[in-house]
């Protein structure tokens, strides 16, 4: 009898089955991008999910996935089991579908309604209504059979009440909001006794008779730093950087300190800050408020008349901020355009000594600038675009900020502080946490820069440098491209080639500021990893002073176990502040693009001028002249015939017409359509009749 012959078909069906059967199993962190989209991160590399793959996990579960692999392609993950759950509550939408409450969950990356069963009071005890925005709390997660249930802890507000764009920034981030009462409870007690901490801390020196004022955007609420300056009688300067002493109140395992450890930072979102700190430390106990003593970290810095550090002191100080100054309020100042009748100061005599100051702080940036563009300190041209809203919350306009001398003489002075005293630490092989900055990759750069060469941006001899990873080239051809129409673009290829900055126990450099040594110090209110930074450095300064009888020096005997206890969680808390910074950028520039996008939804069909700033295959990113909003170009309204795309040079090209769209180029656009709740904004070209257009030509 003859064997049935195999349809080919099931002969591959036979194949896959096999692949299926040689799957490995691995433990990793499951981490959901969009619905059904997603990747696992194992100690053995990130793999994507599988179709499906993702089954019961939920964003940043611990899981056990199994890998498969199809011949020819990568190694797709199935969720196999969860192993610990991390989310426990969340913040939803609750709709009434009966006799069942369902919630809706605001972050994206929970992927599954919650029911609420009919016997749970829950919604009844906290008043819910439809549509209400509720916080759950998940009783029964789901499974492949059963789907998960939650009950209510409390109403937050109704969808009127709330701006629901961004609470789902808030919730699909995992930012928090609240601190918990114990925290609160702790800092309510916390007070400051100047004449006190003198007397008990022998190492604190009073420096109240020093003038210093604080420089900041003029919305600031929260002041980390003051500055002093002055010019000495050999020509050189001394620089008085103070920065907040927010370790004296936030000490290591307390209600305060594990709260800002499971925040790291403030999050600046387009509407409001989640601080780090709660508000009586960030915005007064701690903050450097004009005409009242607070407790600092100061550093000296002796400078020689061409800018080079001579010598660096730091200490436990007090001082007094004789002014709170705006950045705008210093750049009338240093160009001699504020009103004689509308003083900064009480008097003339005030008011021309803060003047005299500030023209020193100018002259120690304008030299520092000189030193670190020579050792190859890489400078790029940024834009900060801030959405301006009204009591509301709605978007009434885009406020452009750009760099200036008072931007760049504070820049420079915290600069300098940061770069002296990770150098202090790090000659002593102090663990702490150190800004670390690698060279770039020649990939990532050499992407870029063929594109810079063709549009004839740079030389291939410098494109050949640049690739080496010489920061010397790097500073070179942004300087070039200064003030011609290759800014933007050159900048923007530059900027996207740099690896991102990182926090690590132990110093390794810092790539684009050209510094042998580099840690955050300047900013403890907002960065646990700047309140790091100051314990180690008054453990050091601790050392290196005799200790008085009936007081205390910096760190006491009792701090040592605490101090302990840090230096083993130092890798752990480094990882976390790199992290949880990635997180707060992206939920910041997420939550400006939808303020951006809903300031756009009454202007479809208005016409402006833009850059091409990216090119990928379905389209081009444009970036507007006036308001430095991007959108999406997509290819098929680039007209009705054959687009080609050159990946090599990044560039579409039209086959008949030979039309080119690339990097750098400018466009006039109209906006055509907006997604508030995605931040997206639409174009189409002003220049090319609206047709159907022709896919892209592969």
């Amino acid at each position: 009898m003859l064997r049935k012959k195999i349809h080919k078909s099931n002969r591959r069906q036979d194949k896959v089955k096999r692949a299926r059967r040689s799957a490995r199993f691995l433990t990793g962190i499951l981490h959901i991008i969009r619905p059904q989209v997603g990747s696992v991160i194992t100690p053995e590399g990130t793999f994507t999910l599988a179709r499906h793959g993702i089954r019961e996990g939920m964003d940043g579960d611990e899981v056990q996935v199994s890998l498969t692999t199809a011949k020819g392609r990568e190694p797709r993950a199935t969720v196999c089991s969860v192993l610990t759950r991390a989310t426990s509550t969340f913040l939803g939408r609750y709709e009434v579908a009966d006799p069942l409450g369902v919630v809706v969950p605001l972050n994206a990356r929970i992927q599954r309604d919650f029911f609420v069963l009919p016997e749970d009071s829950s919604p009844a005890r906290c008043d819910v209504s439809h549509g209400d925005i509720v916080v759950a709390r998940i009783v029964e997660y789901p499974t492949r059979t059963s789907a998960a249930v939650v009950t209510l802890e409390r109403r937050v507000g109704s969808s009127n009440e709330l701006d629901m764009n961004i609470e789902s920034v808030i919730a699909s981030f995992g930012l928090a909001t609240e601190f918990s009462q114990r925290s609160l409870t702790e800092a309510s007690f916390l007070l400051l006794d100047v004449n006190k901490e003198l007397a008990d801390d022998a190492s604190r020196v009073d420096l109240r008779g020093e003038f210093c004022v604080t420089i900041d955007p003029s919305d600031a609420k929260d002041f980390d730093d003051a500055v002093g300056a002055r010019r000495l009688s050999d020509g050189g300067y001394e620089l008085d950087v103070h920065i907040a002493d927010v370790s004296r109140y936030v000490s290591w395992g307390s209600s305060i300190d594990l709260e800002a450890r499971a925040r790291t930072c403030s999050v600046y979102l387009v509407d409001r800050v989640l601080p780090m700190l709660p508000e009586w430390l960030c915005n007064d106990l701690c903050s450097l408020r004009p005409h009242e003593d607070r407790l600092t970290v100061s550093v000296r810095m002796r400078l020689n008349a061409e800018g080079v550090i001579c010598s660096v002191q730091a200490m436990n100080a007090v001082i007094r901020s004789a002014a709170r100054l705006s950045y705008e309020q210093v750049d009338a100042l240093l160009e001699g355009k504020m009103s004689q009748d509308s003083p900064v100061m009480g008097d003339t005599t005030q008011q021309s000594a803060l003047v005299r100051m500030l023209e020193t702080l100018d002259e120690i940036r304008a030299k520092r600038q000189k030193i670190r563009y020579k050792r190859g300190a890489i400078d790029f041209e940024t834009v900060e675009t801030r959405m301006l809203l009204d009591v509301e919350g709605r978007p009434t306009g885009v406020s452009v900020r750009r760099r200036t001398r008072a931007t760049n003489l504070i820049e420079e002075a915290m600069l300098l502080a940061n770069e002296s005293v990770a150098k202090m630490l790090a000659d002593k092989d102090i663990k702490t946490a150190y800004r670390v900055h690698e060279s770039p990759s020649p990939e990532a750069l050499h992407a870029g820069l063929s594109v810079l060469v063709a549009i004839g941006a740079l030389e291939t001899g410098e494109a050949a440098r640049i690739t080496t990873g010489d920061s010397c080239a790097i500073c070179g051809a942004l300087e070039k491209s200064r003030g011609t129409g290759y800014t933007r673009v050159v900048n923007a290829v530059l900027l996207r080639a740099q690896k991102r900055a990182i926090y690590l126990p132990v110093n390794q450099g810092h790539y684009a500021l050209g510094a042998s040594a580099y840690c955050h110090f300047t900013s403890p209110i907002r960065r646990y990893s700047d309140i790091l930074v100051h314990r180690a450095l008054k453990s050091l300064l601790a050392d290196e002073k005799p200790v008085v009888k009936g007081t205390r020096v910096g760190q006491t005997k009792s701090d040592e176990k605490a101090q302990l206890e840090q230096e083993r969680a130092l890798p752990q808390l480094c990882a976390t502040c790199s992290e949880r910074e990635r997180v707060a950028d992206a939920a910041a520039r997420t939550s400006q693009k939808i303020k951006m996008a809903e300031f756009y939804q009454s202007r479809i069909g208005e016409e402006a001028w833009g850059t091409i700033d990216g090119v990928e295959r379905f389209g081009l990113f444009v970036t507007l002249d006036a308001t430095y909003a991007e959108g999406l170009l997509h290819v098929k309204d680039l007209g009705q015939e054959w687009i080609r795309y050159d990946e090599e040079q990044l560039m579409f090209i039209g086959e008949a017409t030979g039309k080119r769209w690339r990097m750098g180029d400018r466009i006039k656009v109209r906006v055509s359509a907006v997604i508030i709740e995605r931040g997206q904004i639409d174009f189409l070209p002003v220049d090319v009749s609206p047709g159907k257009g022709l896919p892209v030509k592969r």
